[in-house]
């Protein structure tokens, strides 16, 4: 099983820097990055350990900004660079030898929220075609809310390669569906070269997430791609308690994104609270 403290701390012995990434003021209470300034933020094995006053990057290598567009590693890396050697070893069948750390991308804020809408822009420019057998239907890009306990208790929501739309909870390291929609045309081919989520465009993403006054919590999820001037609510989850692994997510969690076996491209991320 990958281990993101092991590997930080076989990048430390090696003389691994990490470079802090400046934000501009925000509004009280928003969150909103546009990636701005020029720099690459590296992984490290703790929330704590990031030189980012605002980002932590968990899993995929690096995060590297430029021009205000931020991205995941592009293509293969060289046989020598420290990731790969480091996925190498942690984690080689998920990360095609360690070439592809971005197959594992997540990106955490540091800051903390209860109920928030969570917005960013996505684009992929190309699909990693691994052969490991968690590069399937459920991978795509996702928004995740209240994340904690180190990323084993959280919800996600966004659009999968198979064309759906998601809701997820992950309580105390178990994985439930919430809700699940599809929203993009054609047919998914599991383990073939397959990704219905369009390419080479911006796709926004929004999720909501509110703590109701029976303690239930709501999270409904958007979408606004090119040319669109509104958003389009894609699908809804209702955690009342009685499934999906019991008590509701109600506490303050970090936000943050995931991407699965692709290279991406992310502009804007904001957290509005509710």
């Amino acid at each position: 099983m990958f281990n993101p403290i092991a590997l930080s701390s076989r990048l430390a012995l090696a003389g691994f820097f990490f470079l802090s990434i400046p934000i501009p003021a925000l509004a009280a209470g928003t969150f909103a990055y546009d990636f701005s300034v020029n720099g690459t933020l590296n992984e490290v094995g703790a929330l704590t350990e990031s030189t980012s006053p605002y980002w932590w990057v968990n899993s995929g290598g690096f995060l590297t900004l430029t021009g205000g567009v931020s991205q995941t590693n592009q293509g293969a890396l060289s046989a020598t660079n420290v990731w790969r050697l480091a996925y190498l070893a942690a984690n080689p069948t998920d990360t095609d030898n360690g070439y592809h750390p971005q197959n594992l991308f997540r990106l955490v804020t540091k800051g903390t929220w209860r109920s928030a809408s969570v917005v960013s822009d996505f684009y992929i420019v190309r699909d990693n075609w691994s052969d490991s057998s968690n590069r399937n239907a459920s991978n795509g890009l996702l928004l995740m809310n209240r994340y904690a306990d180190d990323g084993q208790t959280l919800y996600y929501a966004g659009v999968r390669v198979d064309g759906n739309a998601v809701i997820k909870k992950k309580y105390r390291g178990t994985y439930y569906t919430m809700a699940q929609k599809k929203v993009f045309p054609g047919t998914y081919e599991a383990g073939e070269q397959s990704n219905l989520i369009p390419h080479s465009e911006w796709l926004s993403l929004k999720s909501d997430t509110v703590t109701k006054a029976n303690g239930s919590v709501r999270i409904d999820l958007y979408m606004k791609r090119a040319g669109d001037t509104s958003w389009t609510l894609l699908v809804s989850g209702i955690d009342d308690g009685a499934k999906y692994g019991g008590t509701p997510v109600i506490a303050d969690g970090h936000a943050g994104i995931r991407t699965d076996f692709m290279d991406m491209k992310f502009d804007r991320f904001r957290v509005y609270p509710l």
